[in-house]
């Protein structure tokens, strides 16, 4: 299961992509593209968070491995990357739900805060990748539902 935290951190990178390309393509006024890539960044974004909580579930989070100098650091900038992503997710969904709804003044309003977070959100989450899998080896992990039932 090594790969699925890369596969999640690709889907993270395709999705701010597209979020990217769709804020581009309303700027010009392609209202059907933007329409269409914003959608499939948040298909891709929905697939991260699946991978991440199933993940998260059944095989656990991977600990800092680290130099022992640096962990305050990475655990500060990990912090970090969690509320950024967690705001970004919350503005995403009210983004959508205006644009589903068509309340397009208030979808173009928060529209570009949530472009601007989630712009932010995604290289912070690959940073965390990078410190955690190809600059220094995971730590211990523990699946959430052992550690819920007690294994």
């Amino acid at each position: 299961m090594h790969w699925l935290p890369f596969l999640s951190t690709l889907f993270i990178v395709i999705s701010a992509i597209l979020v990217a390309f769709g804020w581009y393509h309303i700027v010009k006024g392609n209202r059907e593209t933007h329409q269409k890539l914003m959608l499939w960044g948040a298909v891709f974004a929905l697939a991260f968070f699946l991978i991440y909580v199933s993940r998260t579930i059944f095989v656990g989070n991977t600990s800092f491995g680290g130099p022992e100098n640096i962990k305050l650091a990475y655990h500060l900038f990990l912090f970090f990357h969690i509320v950024l992503a967690t705001i970004a997710a919350v503005f995403g969904i009210n983004t959508l739900l205006h644009a589903f709804n068509q309340r397009f003044a208030k979808h173009k309003r928060i529209g570009k805060w949530t472009a601007v977070i989630w712009l932010m959100t995604a290289p912070t989450g690959v940073i965390v990748y990078v410190l955690l899998y190809v600059l220094y080896p995971g730590g211990d992990t523990k699946p959430m539902i052992d550690a819920i039932l007690g294994s």
